[in-house]
């Protein structure tokens, strides 16, 4: 099945998502009378391209700078062109992808001359369009700055910059200068108005860590402050988390190049589920290369998703959403149900640990809580994410199951309408994640696998065809917790309840409307790195 699509979703759907196979001059606003979000509230237009970008063809080596930027306008002038056709739509404001002018594969040394020179936002005001002659190789932000005056938008872009410094610098590269992964944003006048240097970096040998963290926002006329950071730092404390609590910002700009990763970090999984997680809109633009598995980009508000992933077609895509400016947050108590459900009532009595009672015409029946462990399917282990995970069969139409790791405990109370002839699991891992990168993880997962022996629980898959009515909780040891939900042919979809219950974090989902690939409570452990 081709896994192509652009589609809206929206919270509390009880039907198959709209699906919206969109051109790229097509705009999708998704407002609709279902939409929790305020009907009163104002909305900016905003778009995201992902781009599959020219790429050198010798990356290792070292070209001359006349080459450099010819390589580079090919890229500008798809930008432009996309710039162009977003400006058609109203649209206020673009975000290109991480990677997008230059590429990627480069040395310290065979990138320099894709580096524009940067100069500080915070020292200098300066329109390179208006300007252009100021500073000597500055040709790509020219180039962006007279693209925002053209299209009347603001506009972000990501590009490789260069900053000469001093051997009394301790700091100071061998080589007498700074290499950094930028992104700038241009207001719609063409100013640079701020850029953000990439603080974590993965496996980027050509760039350098800024020694102190960039803290960005800024400021917008239509829908106030934006926060900016790039790729891997959206699993990190700085700058992602500092910024979304000391600025308070309800906007994010995103650029991006991410390798998706099944079953817990595709791009728009992880994008989706930032932006529920913490109540924020994600504007994230992907690099587009489907033989590297890279590919989903999206506009994300906590209960609403625009997304594009595609790993057939070739071309790259642009997306173009209304977004409301005071974005409504699907966690916290405002979110709870009027309705108490039956399900909801045993998940409740299962956390106290209290008996489970229902009133039939004739007399009251009690379940124990523990009388759904009574057949305790057989705990086996198996690699997820590089990562040996702890896990339990998901066995019959229903159940309560647990798994524990260390201080983690997971819990699964499930309803399945049918039985499918798939192999499901529940899946706990608490410790520190160390391969592509070293992070504390707490995750509660439920899977698909692979087949049907437990050693393919874990493998990356996108279809399926099983249904669940389901809470999953654990209790989780911190508050940052990304929730994980993707359904068959990498389809997004949104908890109808999430939130904090007796010292337990839970995800509540019915009537899903495909089959369940993925769901998980994904926590970072920031203090344990």
């Amino acid at each position: 099945m081709r896994s192509r699509f652009m589609v809206c979703i929206m919270s509390g759907a009880r039907t198959a998502p709209a699906l919206f196979f969109l051109g790229c001059s097509a705009l999708a606003l998704g407002v609709s009378s279902a939409s929790q979000e305020h009907r009163e509230a104002e909305y900016y237009v905003a778009a995201v391209y992902e781009h599959r970008s020219v790429l050198s063809p010798t990356p290792l080596e070292l070209v001359g700078r006349q080459e450099a930027l010819e390589l580079m306008k090919q890229n500008l002038d798809v930008y432009e062109q996309q710039v162009m056709a977003a400006a058609q739509k109203g649209v206020q404001i673009i975000v290109f992808p991480e990677d997008g002018i230059h590429g990627f594969n480069f040395t310290r040394t065979s990138i320099y001359p894709f580096l524009d020179f940067m100069p500080s936002p915070k020292l200098v005001r300066w329109n390179p369009c208006l300007e252009p002659f100021r500073f000597n190789d500055t040709e790509v932000l020219q180039r962006l700055s007279c693209m925002a005056i053209k299209g009347g938008m603001f506009l972000v872009a990501n590009l490789g910059t260069k900053q000469p410094c001093l051997s009394s610098d301790p700091g100071c590269p061998w080589d007498g200068r700074y290499q950094f992964n930028t992104n700038v944003v241009f207001s719609d006048n063409g100013t640079l108005v701020d850029r953000y240097r990439k603080h974590n970096l993965y496996f980027e040998a050509a760039f350098d860590t800024p020694a102190n963290v960039d803290l960005i926002t800024f400021d917008t006329p239509f829908a106030g402050k934006f926060g900016m950071f790039t790729c891997f730092d959206i699993l990190f404390f700085d700058p992602t988390i500092r910024l979304l609590r000391d600025f308070e910002v309800k906007h994010i700009v995103y650029p991006t190049a991410w390798m998706n990763q099944l079953p817990l970090l595709a791009a728009i999984e992880i994008q989706k589920a930032f932006a529920t997680a913490f109540g924020v809109n994600i504007l994230a633009a992907n690099i587009h290369h489907p033989t590297l598995g890279m590919t989903g980009s999206g506009i994300h508000t906590p209960l609403k998703s625009f997304w594009y992933h595609d790993m057939d077609d070739p071309k790259g895509h642009l997306i173009i959403a209304q977004v409301a400016t005071n974005p409504q947050g699907l966690t916290g108590t405002g979110n709870t149900t009027s309705e108490m459900d039956l399900s909801h009532r045993k998940f409740l009595k299962i956390l106290s640990g209290d008996p489970y009672c229902e009133k039939d015409a004739q007399e009251v029946h009690c379940d124990e809580a523990a009388k759904w462990n009574v057949n305790v399917p057989p705990t086996f282990h198996s690699e997820m994410m590089y990562d040996n995970f702890t896990l339990v069969p998901v066995w019959g139409k229903e159940g309560h199951l647990q798994v524990c790791s260390h201080s983690l405990c997971c819990h699964l109370l499930y309803e399945r309408p049918t039985l499918s002839k798939e192999l499901y699991a529940l899946g706990v891992f608490d410790g520190l994640h160390t391969v592509h990168g070293t992070y504390y993880i707490q995750t509660c997962a439920l899977v698909k696998c692979g087949g049907l022996g437990f050693d393919t629980c874990g493998q990356e898959i996108t279809e399926a065809e099983g249904l669940f009515d389901f809470h999953l909780w654990g209790n989780f040891s911190t508050l940052y917790i990304f929730p994980l939900f993707l359904t068959s042919g990498m389809t997004l979809d949104t908890p109808d309840q999430l939130g904090w219950e007796n010292d337990h974090y839970f995800l509540r989902k019915r009537g899903l409307s495909s089959g369940l690939v993925t769901a998980a409570l994904y926590g970072r452990l920031y203090e344990r790195k």
